[in-house]
């Protein structure tokens, strides 16, 4: 099925609903993951900055390789799944910032898994795009994470051999769970192969940090308004999964990155999932709860 914008549509799809409706498939459960939309200032002037872009805000997003085998060449945002250590109970992570429980009563979970997606979200960030949000103490923020030690310690946590508990104490850092900001949460549909339930959240990037695409998984990097991202995928040429694209439109109701973050605290965290129905003639109606712009009807 062709469409006219850059959405997300895996050609597999009709196939896998179609079994999943006639009851030869059964979904798999999904991942607990975590994403984040780094955010930071652009000139406000009507210059344009080095990034190409000119005033308000731009988002940290990376394209993801064409050879991945989930969302090959979609943009999205620097994320990943939960590591089982960090909600285990004998995890001892310094931590700053709302407490475990404050975080449960947000995502509507019990404390350690409440742990476990806040700590993906600082992990998989540092993993993905080289910016910690950790710092000495409560107050502060670790200013640079360059060098041949934090890339060794980068490597050690992607490859799982050193746990973020550990790379925290080794460090002596706080994670700084005031910095983020819980944005949205999307599961992957039932009829998809790989599935995730994934936490978004908004986060502004610390002074002194740079980020850089130090994730495999990517082939590009960029910083770019929302606007311009999402006026992208309108005309077909950014590749993005709904998640990705409903959450850069929402962003856009925000003057600034610190306007973002607070209004996160009143966002809805109710899981969006698609939804696919087969009616009498045979065709597919997949959409969205409340998005309509991706429903999608498709002929037998």
């Amino acid at each position: 099925m062709t469409t006219k914008n850059g959405q997300w549509y895996p050609p597999e799809w009709p196939e896998r609903i179609r079994a999943l409706a006639a009851g030869d498939l059964t979904p798999v459960t999904p991942r607990r993951a975590a994403t984040v939309m780094l955010l930071r200032e652009t000139p406000g002037d009507g210059a344009t900055g080095g990034d190409g872009a000119a005033g308000g805000f731009a988002v940290h997003m990376l394209r993801r390789r064409a050879s991945m085998a989930f969302a090959g060449g979609a943009y999205a945002y620097p994320g990943g799944s939960v590591d089982p250590r960090d909600e285990a109970e004998d995890a001892e992570i310094g931590w700053a910032g709302p407490a475990r429980s404050v975080w449960a009563v947000r995502f509507g979970t019990d404390e350690a898994t409440a742990q476990g997606i806040v700590c993906a979200a600082v992990r998989e960030t540092f993993e993905e795009a080289g910016v910690l949000l950790a710092g000495p103490d409560a107050d502060t923020v670790v200013a640079d994470t360059t060098g041949e030690d934090w890339e060794a310690d980068r490597a050690a946590l992607v490859a799982r051999d050193l746990s973020f508990a550990d790379f925290l104490a080794r460090r002596g850092l706080l994670l700084r769970s005031d910095l983020l900001g819980a944005f949205a949460r999307w599961v992957t549909p039932e009829f998809e192969a790989r599935r995730y339930d994934t936490w978004f959240f908004v986060a502004v990037l610390p002074e002194g940090q740079r980020t850089r695409n130090a994730s495999s998984e990517a082939d590009r990097t960029e910083w770019i308004r929302p606007a311009d991202a999402s006026a992208g995928y309108d005309r077909g040429d950014l590749l993005m999964m709904p998640p990705t694209i409903a959450t850069l439109r929402q962003l856009q109701e925000y003057g600034s990155p610190a306007a973002a973050l607070a209004g996160s605290a009143e966002r809805d965290l109710d899981p969006v999932l698609a939804q696919a129905r087969l009616d009498e003639q045979g065709r597919i109606e997949l959409s969205w709860p409340g998005h309509d712009e991706f429903t999608k009807r498709v002929a037998p």
